[in-house]
């Protein structure tokens, strides 16, 4: 075992897109030349046509993290009040911003490995009849669940408050129905299943939402909403823009339109699907059990062993990169990614590395017996019917 690939098998960021990366080569260009307008433009149609939604789209040179705060720090001012969905650490990231903003944020919280109810949120909302906002996670990728997002944006619908939604893990592992559900902002970001490297946010905003804009006070510079939206209609951002990045999602997503959505999101959930049934086989629990989403999937580390150890075993025996747990979680779980350039021959080799891994630090299984899992999953599917 001299050879070892590296393989990136987290939640991000994900494995490249070969072509997207190749494109990113051709970063020898000026941002403000009609030649890189045309790609600016590509982008921010094809966005809107990949997530489904006939709202604006905006794009920034950050993280995913930096569209998250553009969402509070242009739409609200301090003051508002608002409901924040916790249920793992990104939730929690939420109401940091929130009380960063000096927004009066009821936090909704649960435990790792739950969801918050849309019942939780509707009576968080009675209780807060002037709530202006609602924040969540789509994908709660710090514990593998999956929010119940079109109950809950039934729930918004009914009131003032806009639905901002935190998709950057969700998109393309599981349906969102951005303008028939009423969500009005979903956040997105290039390092999950868009398969480019970290580096560009993006976001819809609804009609809703840019209301709240006009009376906004909260101060904002560098993320400005507005701003943005006036440079996108010219085919440019208002800020240099990170330009390789630009070209690679361009490329990245001509690949998401010729192989659609709904595949992508179906490859990422049979993915998750035959992990759940590998780590039935391996006697390993999930640690989302009631609401496991397709993104990631969690799996508690046998009892008397850390998950870091599994973590670190994955690195130095095969050069492949899994996540630990995070926050109180860490070294109590560890997380298997479905999203980005990810195929069930790449699954095939995870679980295989899994029950070697196993096996070698006190907890036995049958060779084979979580590959054959995946294998039965892979060959179901690929003996249905093509999907229409």
């Amino acid at each position: 075992m001299h050879i070892r690939k590296q393989r990136l098998l987290t939640p991000g960021p994900t494995p490249l897109y070969p072509p997207a990366l190749h494109a990113m080569m051709a970063s020898d260009i000026h941002h403000r030349t009609e030649d890189f307008r045309q790609v600016y433009r590509a982008c921010l149609a094809d966005l809107k046509e990949v997530m489904g939604t006939a709202h604006d789209v905006l794009l920034f040179a950050a993280s995913g993290t930096g569209a998250m705060d553009a969402a509070v720090s242009n739409l609200f001012s301090r003051g508002d009040k608002v409901v924040v969905c916790s249920a793992g650490k990104f939730g929690e990231r939420w109401a940091e911003i929130a009380k960063a903003y000096g927004l009066e944020a009821d936090v909704l919280t649960v435990p790792y490995g739950e969801v918050v109810t849309p019942r939780q949120v509707a009576e968080a909302l009675e209780r807060q009849p002037a709530a202006k906002g609602v924040f969540v996670q789509a994908s709660e990728t710090s514990t593998g669940a999956a929010h119940d997002v079109q109950g809950m944006a039934a729930a918004v619908a009914q009131t003032g408050a806009i639905f901002v939604v935190d998709a950057i893990t969700g998109l393309g592992t599981m349906p969102l129905d951005i303008d028939r559900w009423g969500l009005d902002v979903v956040i997105g970001g290039s390092q999950k299943a868009f398969m480019i490297p970290p580096g560009l946010a993006f976001m819809s905003v609804s009609p809703k939402a840019w209301k709240l804009a006009d009376s906004a006070t909260l101060p904002h510079y560098y993320f400005n909403l507005k701003k943005e939206k006036k440079s996108g209609d010219a085919g440019e951002s208002s800020w240099t823009p990170a330009t390789a990045l630009v070209l690679a999602l361009a490329e990245a997503l001509r690949y998401v339109k010729r192989l659609g959505m709904a595949r992508l999101i179906e490859n990422a959930q049979l993915l998750a699907l035959a992990t759940r049934a590998a780590a039935a086989k391996l006697g390993l629990e999930l640690f989302a059990p009631g609401s496991p989403g397709s993104s990631v999937t969690a799996l508690k580390a046998p009892a008397g062993l850390d998950s870091g150890v599994i973590v670190k075993e994955f690195r130095s025996r095969f050069g492949a990169i899994i996540a630990n747990g995070q926050g109180s979680m860490k070294g109590k779980i560890f997380r298997i990614a479905h999203l980005g350039y990810f195929d069930f021959a790449d699954l095939f080799a995870t679980i295989a590395a899994l029950e070697i891994i196993l096996n070698a630090n006190g907890h036995p299984v049958p060779y084979g017996a979580g590959v054959a899992a995946v294998q039965e999953t892979c060959a179901h599917a690929m003996a249905a019917p093509a999907a229409v």
